[in-house]
């Protein structure tokens, strides 16, 4: 793996904990905009790491596509294809979560993310933009990409997609992000294009967004019970 690709990952995981020392100085030296603090620096930080990514990706950038990539116009394509495949596996994910595994709905980490919206909503930025991109070139292009040249593509997508869903910290929800994992990797794959899997990333955490952020808890599962109804009878 190239040096820059680790620099990549490292930056992703400074990112992630830098949180920790702007809580500890915002909670002792600015207590009264402690939560204001702590969010504008997760803006801050992400904004950063995206910029530090695209520098180092810069070799990548100017390298020819590969022979058989993607046009513009069979991205567009793949791009809605995926994001309805997308959906549907990670319905369908939920729902054996629920039905079979005995998990109960809901993600933490979703919750966490619509509540800080909430209180400053220039935070979206980071689900709906920010974070498909990073995640996209870390766990598709960089691990996923290096696994799927010594692996075959079962393998590279499920251990991609697990290190995805234990950094994300919610081991429960494993199979979703396993379940959207594997369609991320075959839209790479297919297109030879890594912008196809962070179109339909962004697309469905921007749906996820809006939708949490307009709906209720109870309307959100309402349509949960329908879908349920729709999929299970």
């Amino acid at each position: 793996m190239p040096k820059r690709y680790w620099y990549i990952i490292l930056t992703y995981i400074i990112t992630q904990l830098s949180s920790f020392p702007a809580a500890l100085i915002a909670l002792n030296y600015f207590p009264n905009s402690y939560t204001e603090i702590v969010i504008y620096w997760s803006i801050i930080s992400f904004c950063l790491a995206l910029l530090i990514t695209l520098l180092l990706l810069k070799t990548d950038m100017k390298m020819p596509l590969h022979r058989e990539a993607s046009t513009t116009s069979n991205i567009i394509l793949w791009s809605v294809i995926g994001y309805f495949l997308a959906y549907f596996v990670q319905v369908l994910a939920s729902l054996i979560e629920m039905k079979v595994l005995g998990i109960s709905t809901g993600s933490s980490n979703t919750q966490n993310i619509m509540d800080i919206s909430r209180t400053i909503p220039l935070f979206m930025i980071i689900p709906a933009i920010i974070a498909p991109i990073l995640e996209e070139v870390i766990f598709r292009k960089i691990i996923f990409g290096s696994l799927y040249k010594r692996l075959n593509f079962f393998i590279s997508a499920l251990l991609s997609a697990f290190i995805f869903g234990v950094i994300h910290g919610e081991f429960q929800h494993i199979l979703i992000y396993s379940s959207m994992g594997f369609v991320f990797a075959y839209l790479y794959v297919k297109t030879k294009r890594i912008l196809t899997p962070i179109i339909v990333h962004a697309a469905l955490n921007t749906t996820t967004v809006i939708a949490q952020y307009s709906l209720t808890p109870e309307e959100i599962q309402r349509q949960l019970d329908q879908l349920q109804m729709i999929f299970l009878g």
